[in-house]
């Protein structure tokens, strides 16, 4: 853990000293439901990202599209 971890969680702990029992539970179970759903919302993330990338061209044609739209200039080096 980081300095600024450490500080941020320190600086959260002394606001959240105030609250009552209640307020108190509530938080420590809502935190915890947002771990469970990290952890689902990256799995989540990371399959929907398959067939990002639509196109109907076939992998030669954008590979050809690609190396066209390449564009070299000479330049003399002096040394």
């Amino acid at each position: 853990m980081t300095y600024t971890d450490k500080h941020i969680i320190e600086t959260y702990s002394w606001l959240l000293e105030s609250l009552n029992l209640e307020s108190k539970a509530e938080l420590i179970e809502s935190l915890s439901k947002s771990l469970k759903n990290e952890k689902r919302n990256t799995e989540t993330k990371f399959y929907q990202s398959f067939g990002a990338f639509a196109s109907e061209k076939t992998a030669e044609e954008i590979i050809a599209d690609l190396k066209s739209s390449r564009k070299f200039r000479k330049k003399e080096i002096k040394l």
